[in-house]
């Protein structure tokens, strides 16, 4: 029987980003107003544009930048945005098309269009923004631009202020706005936690469907394509929140498998994990899901101590998160729970708390516990500043050190790998040589590693799980044997961490 879905790709709402837009302005004006500065000038974000391949004029699928998504919700290239801060009015600049457009790409749309359909005050196009924001300003000399410039904490890479014909005519800043739109997308609102849901139901459903599916001497790309085909067939989802990880065997311990150089091509062996972290995008909110299982459909002993290990972190985790949270004891938390069942199960040795005063969970989860999501898989503000990035191991990986607040979503996903690259200088370290057990270790070359990753929602009391896939084993056993999801007995659907 041919896969399908329960689930149907929802209207969009642009109050959305109206809401968006409103949420910064009161920001941005209570910051002026508490700095002594008059409520003059404009935000002006310049969006995306188009690329081609290298010297080609192969046109690449464009996807909108962030911030600019964020607050305009326009998926067209070529755009900017600007807000009036005295008169709360938005004004979006279209580019200006030649005829030509409406022979190969389509019908050119009047400016109207664009102001009914993103629910702005304005239209004109880009030839004319220095004009109409001269003649919108309301305050005295030069119009001030409130212009995006701050560095993303995840890939160290600044963002781009905006760039147009006339720009010297006017003064700049380039302080203000960034560290203010970005705590901004940091706490969701209704709608876009609606958003977010159902990237993650679409996206829990298609995991299901590639777990029942999976079969030995597959390739590991099929996995994702059938990934790509249920969030796109059913979902409506075109893009993907990143490349998706599909690892089997040892390749499960190469913690960003999938890209160009390690595409996705082993083929599934019997006795292999797969590790397999795929999540789809829907109008720019995206989700971001884990799921770690027996290419079989049936656990070993061994991968059962690995794999609970992490479910058991997973879970601890997910029960202590509430607001004024801090991120980094979630983490450590996490990094103790592992530990404590490898020890249980004869790999480490040695007293835990010594092993966590050393580090070495960070041998066996060298990655952060989790990261905001929204927008970008990575979503911004993980580091406000004045917080500093630890430096010890593991935790210096972590994507934010802050306290847990409500209506973040953060994703959950702790792992547990068997990288030869960290075990090796561990195992030889005088610090820590006497906390490996060196024949339980070797037991484990070449198994790879497990992660388990849920996207979750913080709430007034507790959180909520927004991801739905099966995550106990008998879950999981059951479902690749043809159960259907969620089970039948409710009773058995206890894996999800579920807390509200």
């Amino acid at each position: 029987m041919a896969p399908s879905s329960g689930l149907s790709p929802p209207q969009v709402p642009m109050e959305l980003h109206v809401n968006n837009r409103d949420k910064l302005l009161k920001s941005l004006r209570q910051h002026l107003s508490e700095s002594s500065r008059p409520l003059h000038g404009f935000v002006l974000l310049q969006g995306g544009d188009e690329q081609t391949r290298y010297d080609t004029d192969h046109l690449e699928l464009f996807r909108q930048e962030s911030y600019f998504a964020y607050l305009f919700g326009v998926k067209e290239p070529g755009f900017y945005g600007a807000i009036d801060i005295s008169t709360g009015k938005s004004i979006l600049f279209a580019p200006r098309l030649p005829q030509e457009y409406a022979v190969w790409l389509g019908k050119i749309k009047p400016l109207s269009y664009f102001k009914e359909n993103y629910m702005v005050s304005m239209v004109y196009f880009v030839d004319e923004i220095a004009r109409v924001l001269q003649d919108h300003y309301q305050g005295s000399g030069k119009p001030l631009l409130f212009l995006l410039h701050g560095l993303n904490t995840d890939s160290n890479n600044f963002s781009k202020p905006a760039e147009f014909e006339g720009l010297d005519e006017f003064e700049r800043d380039l302080e203000t706005l960034h560290p203010i739109l970005t705590e901004c997308r940091v706490i969701k609102s209704e709608l876009e936690i609606a958003l977010i849901q159902y990237a993650n139901d679409i996206s829990s459903e298609a995991h299901v469907e590639v777990m029942r599916n999976t079969k030995v001497d597959m390739k590991e790309y099929q996995l994702e394509s059938m990934f790509l085909h249920h969030t796109y067939m059913y979902g409506g989802c075109r893009h993907c929140s990143y490349t998706c990880i599909c690892a089997t065997g040892d390749n499960s311990a190469v913690l960003h498998y999938g890209h160009a150089a390690a595409p996705n091509d082993r083929t599934l062996k019997d006795g292999d994990m797969a590790l397999l972290d795929m999540g789809a995008e829907y109008h720019f909110y995206g989700s971001d899901i884990t799921c770690s299982f027996p290419v079989n459909g049936k656990f070993t002993s061994d991968q059962s101590l690995i794999y609970n290990a992490v479910l058991d972190a997973h879970n601890a985790v997910i029960s202590a998160m509430k607001p004024g949270v801090s991120w980094v004891d979630m983490h450590k938390l996490a990094e103790k729970v592992i530990l404590e069942s490898l020890k249980r199960g004869g790999i480490v040795i040695g007293n835990v708390d010594d092993m966590m005063t050393k580090r070495l969970g960070a041998v066996f989860m060298p990655h952060g516990l989790g990261h905001f999501l929204g927008i970008d898989t990575h979503d911004p503000g993980g580091y406000l500043k004045g917080l500093q990035r630890p430096k010890e191991p593991g935790l210096k990986s972590l994507r934010t050190v802050r306290h847990l607040q409500e209506r973040m979503v953060i994703t959950v996903e702790p792992g547990c790998y068997f990288i030869d690259a960290l075990l090796l200088p561990a195992m030889s370290s005088s610090e820590t040589s006497k906390f490996f057990n060196q024949q339980a270790i070797d037991r484990f070359k070449g198994f790879g590693g497990v992660r388990i990753e849920s996207d979750v929602l913080v709430t007034a009391d507790g959180c909520k799980n927004m991801t739905n896939c099966p995550r106990e084993i008998p879950e999981i056993e059951a479902v690749m044997s043809g159960a259907p999801w969620p089970l039948k007995d409710a009773s058995a659907n206890v894996g999800n961490g579920l807390k509200s």
